[in-house]
């Protein structure tokens, strides 16, 4: 049986005896190959001594395929011992990494000109000025290096963010495991809508993943503190039952809306950059609500009080009077009545939601933004 000790090998309990040759080869491998490869020495060895040239044998006694067996016997010269090393996997052209002392006052040259240009540009722009091709990671470094940024405490607030970002990753929505459970899980999101006389208004939207109940409300800018009076509206029109918020990455779901959330301990999960399917239930609200509301609307999305009281009272009726389809043609308050109102919502009766309106619309504890 083979040992660690090179010098012995045993074969049925009967010591190995090897040629003068073998034997030399060994001891020279010994003070020059790696362990590896006096192991691969091993194997050739008692492929021509005790293995009696019998590949299946030699393969066999040292636990290898006959296949590798055949890759290092190949190679092997008994000359050149250091055949039986393993080839380095490094490739044979590298990069050249030094930035030589002409080529960094040339990129610190291009960059100072064109501080909003990108690495690629400064690249292609080198390359035609200097006759000479250098590498994109040249000229990040030297940017890095050199901090030529056109907004340089943006760039350490980007930083920061990405930073943070790596120690607290944000859970995505592929993650989430769903619940046939009304308020489980709620999707919120932002509609952009255009003035005719220039400018913008932002439609916040939400809709419950199972019952398909909705929610929305008008306002003239895109922060996080209109986010967070939206959320705070939302859970008010819930009775706080929301259980799950499902959002994409937007800034108005930073900071003040964050900060809503962990006041109401709500956990947020995002969808994935650029993939509007992660949140298809809610797009599809969006359209229904630009086709059936804001293009019919009496009210602009100039005159925002008079809008939101006439988005209001359609709430109600896509919640409490609109078929939908996806519940079989009943409505979602209808839904949750006759399928999930016993043990799971504390809603007695659909009544409640319009009582809760009412409230909003009328009376809300928040300011009308």
């Amino acid at each position: 049986m083979y040992t660690n000790n090179k010098h012995a090998f045993y074969l049925q309990g009967n010591p190995m005896v090897v040629p003068r040759k073998w034997d030399l080869l060994r001891s020279l491998g010994k003070d020059k190959l790696s362990a590896q490869a006096q192991l691969k020495l091993e194997w050739i060895i008692f492929y021509h001594t005790v293995g009696k040239e019998n590949v299946t044998d030699t393969a066999k006694h040292f636990g290898i395929s006959r296949k590798t067996f055949h890759k290092w016997f190949n190679r092997f010269d008994e000359r050149r011992l250091d055949t039986l090393e393993e080839d380095s996997r490094a490739p044979h052209k590298t990069r050249n990494r030094e930035i030589s002392p002409q080529q960094r006052i040339r990129i610190i040259k291009l960059r100072k000109a064109h501080l909003r240009w990108g690495k690629m540009k400064l690249r292609k722009r080198y390359t035609k000025e200097y006759g000479e091709t250098v590498s994109s990671w040249k000229i990040q470094k030297v940017i890095e290096e050199g901090n030529l940024y056109f907004d340089t405490k943006a760039h350490r607030k980007q930083q920061e963010k990405k930073k943070q970002a790596q120690i607290n990753p944000k859970k995505r929505i592929t993650e989430f495991v769903k619940k046939h459970q009304v308020h489980h899980l709620w999707h919120v999101d932002t509609v952009l809508l255009t003035l005719s006389t220039g400018g913008y208004r932002y439609l916040l939207t939400a809709i419950d993943d199972v019952s398909k109940l909705a929610y929305a409300r008008l306002y003239t800018t895109h922060s996080s503190k209109q986010a967070a009076d939206f959320l705070k509206r939302l859970h008010y029109l819930t009775e706080g039952e929301i259980i799950n918020l499902h959002h994409d990455n937007g800034s108005e779901f930073e900071k003040d809306f964050k900060q809503a959330c962990r006041d109401l301990s709500l956990p947020q999960w995002y969808s994935r950059v650029r993939m509007p399917k992660d949140n298809a239930v809610l797009e599809r609200f969006n359209r229904t609500i630009q086709e059936e509301f804001v293009q019919m609307a009496y009210h602009g999305i100039e005159d925002l009080k008079e809008f939101n009281q006439e988005l209001t009272e359609w709430l109600v009726e896509y919640n409490s009077i609109r078929p939908h389809q996806a519940l079989d043609y009943l409505t979602p308050l209808e839904y949750i009545d006759t399928y999930l109102n016993t043990n799971v919502l504390p809603m007695s009766s659909s009544h409640t939601l319009f009582d809760i309106y009412s409230l909003i619309r009328y009376n809300s504890p928040y300011e009308i933004s």
